[in-house]
């Protein structure tokens, strides 16, 4: 046919139907950390554990890591040893393209919240070697694979435990919730974005730099949950 007669034609898409918020409200996001926090794997007869420490490790500090971090859970599970540093003062983690997947193609430094340094997150890491935190990635080009492996483990995990609420997704349900936080505490669009990784919406967000500083005391301001118990083991 010389013309498309359906060139020009078109169909809106249909609205999805939200009966509900995007993120966690605060009972939700109470109720999966605290189970994150209090998480212990089954032992066999032999008082031994029945998983792999490395997904143990992912069980209890990646939900607290996305709910203070608002990072997508890949980004989370693909963390390295050598992503994790102390400046000035602040503990920085590097999601990086190097490490595996970022969607933005584009390394970007997120600091820890202070109640995640409180309940020992640091101490986990420091005598490791360099290398995966969550995965078992037998060398560099498998991370990738491995991280996502991971992630999807943790979200069966997580729905298996009932810790998602209906209409939620696991891991942009915290990434809803910190924007709504940020909101809430009327902190500047543009650092919420660059902690998260999203682009800015204007030109103008292209000129100046979000500094750790300015990202720290962001992060600083976000309000801790009040946990049962203090990871440990």
């Amino acid at each position: 046919m010389a013309v498309n007669p359906a060139e020009d034609a078109s169909q809106a898409a249909p609205k999805a139907i939200r009966n509900r918020e995007s993120g966690y409200t605060d009972p939700e996001a109470l109720h999966q950390l605290s189970a994150a926090v209090n998480y212990r794997p089954k032992l066999n007869n032999k008082r031994k554990a029945l998983e792999n420490s490395k997904v143990t490790a992912a069980k209890r500090w990646v939900p607290l890591l996305c709910a203070f971090t608002g990072a997508r859970i890949g980004e989370m599970t693909q963390l390295r040893r050598e992503d994790l540093r102390l400046e000035d003062g602040y503990w920085i983690a590097r999601i990086t393209p190097e490490a595996g997947t970022v969607k933005t193609k584009q390394y970007r430094d997120v600091p820890l919240h202070p109640q995640l340094i409180a309940l020992g997150f640091p101490n986990h890491f420091e005598n490791l070697a360099n290398g995966p935190l969550f995965h078992m990635s037998p060398e560099p080009p498998l991370n990738r694979i491995h991280a996502q492996k991971m992630a999807n483990r943790l979200r069966d995990w997580l729905h298996e435990e009932k810790l998602v609420p209906k209409d939620v997704q696991p891991c942009h349900g915290w990434r809803h919730r910190l924007k709504t936080i940020g909101i809430e505490l009327g902190l500047s669009e543009r650092v919420v974005d660059a902690i998260q990784g999203h682009a800015g919406r204007r030109s103008a967000d292209n000129y100046g730099d979000v500094t750790i500083k300015a990202s720290s005391e962001a992060i600083g301001r976000f309000p801790s949950f009040k946990l049962s118990q203090t990871i440990s083991g």
